[in-house]
């Protein structure tokens, strides 16, 4: 059915989601409490620009739903909700970070399919404060049941990028 291949990249967007990526890379080091995020997915993107973050990296933050929420876009005709702020932890040494949790609800049509991952991994660019995603799996929470039972995110189909 064409309605889960959709789904299934729109989510695999905002799962990574925290998801997010902007052209422009910041030096390492403390800087403005901001962050970028997209995913692309099966041809379609989502996208967000200047979410608020509680710290600057590499101090462990939390990423705030409501400024996702407001600004994300998704191609497609697909919608995505970020159902929680997520908690960023920052390896500069290994240039790595993590995710604790992402909940996420993706809406095609008047399908509504909601999706969780634990632990995402994120791998720095260099040495600027731009993330790419891991390899992950998020599992369904909730939503009908032409909602696939989990998603797959490639390695580097989502980034993060702290401003």
């Amino acid at each position: 059915m064409r309605l889960t291949p959709r789904i299934s990249c729109v989510t695999a967007l905002v799962v990574a989601v925290v998801a997010g990526a902007s052209t422009a890379a910041s030096a390492l080091g403390p800087q403005a409490s901001q962050v970028d995020g997209s995913i692309t997915a099966a041809g379609s993107t989502c996208t967000w620009a200047g979410a608020t973050a509680s710290a600057a990296p590499p101090a462990s933050l939390t990423i705030d739903r409501t400024t996702v929420n407001s600004g994300v876009s998704c191609g497609g005709g697909a919608s995505a909700t970020l159902n929680n702020n997520p908690t960023v932890t920052f390896d500069d040494a290994a240039g790595r970070a993590t995710s604790d949790l992402i909940d996420i609800t993706v809406k095609q049509s008047i399908i509504s399919c909601s999706y969780r991952a634990t632990n995402v991994g994120w791998t720095r660019d260099g040495s600027t404060r731009g993330y790419k995603n891991q390899a992950f799996t998020a599992s369904k929470s909730s939503g009908s049941f032409l909602c696939p039972g989990s998603i797959t995110a490639d390695p580097g189909s989502a980034s993060l990028t702290f401003r």
